[in-house]
């Protein structure tokens, strides 16, 4: 007579074995996928950075036409400016390394100066009967509003605090930087203020309206600005 001895496993015990197995796999997978990253990221075996690198794909739509403005503006000068600027955020009960910020800034940009020709009335032009001689009234030049040039602005440092590290990566916009930018716009609008700007552009501008008017045979140009 043959007696058979049948062993049963415990119910726990192979669901313990099947999430050692789960467990063990995930981190084999995740230690692989690291060092194939790393491998790529440093180069470390040749071809794999080929194989993991970036790809950037452009999936931006048409430009959609918002409004079209005629513009009666000569801009008779411009002008480039460039502003380091720095700006330091602290609070007042806590040190910069838990909560504060300081960013340094290089903003480039452009001004312009321009005389509105288009605000020219009947009494701004005067000639004589002979149309050998004119008299020409016009406006004081402008500054237009400072245009940032982003391919020659950029960060040059950015310190953070524990505090404001946690709230730039919850707010999903952690490279913000319109305050500096603002800051540098104004600091550029500032510095064409300055420089004399507008006066070069109503030189230039009527060194322009002088030289057109004689090639249509006037002798005598004068330009005065009101």
């Amino acid at each position: 007579m043959e007696t058979s001895t049948q062993l049963r496993e415990e119910p726990g015990k192979s669901a313990r074995s099947g999430s050692r197995w789960l467990v063990r796999t995930a981190a084999v997978l995740v230690a692989l996928a690291a060092l194939l990253v790393i491998a790529g990221r440093f180069s470390l075996v040749p071809g794999f950075g080929a194989l993991f690198g970036d790809e950037t794909r452009d999936r931006t739509g048409p430009a959609v036409l918002k409004s079209i403005q005629d513009m009666s503006r000569y801009e008779g000068a411009a002008g480039n400016y460039q502003v380091v600027v720095d700006l330091e955020k602290d609070a007042k009960l806590l040190p910069d390394a838990i909560r504060g910020t300081r960013t340094l800034y290089v903003g480039a940009g452009t001004v312009s100066a321009y005389v509105d020709l288009g605000r020219l009335g009947e009494q701004s032009v005067t000639v004589n009967e002979d149309r050998t001689e004119a008299v020409l009234k016009l406006p004081h030049a402008a500054l237009g509003d400072p245009a940032l040039d982003p391919a020659r602005s950029y960060a040059v440092s950015k310190e953070r605090g524990l505090l404001d590290r946690l709230g730039d990566f919850f707010s999903g916009n952690p490279s913000g930087e319109q305050a500096v930018q603002k800051l540098a716009v104004r600091h550029i609008a500032d510095a064409a203020r300055d420089s004399g700007l507008t006066q070069r552009a109503e030189k230039n501008t009527a060194a322009m309206l002088e030289g057109l008017l004689r090639s249509l045979g006037f002798s005598r140009v004068t330009v005065t600005y009101v």
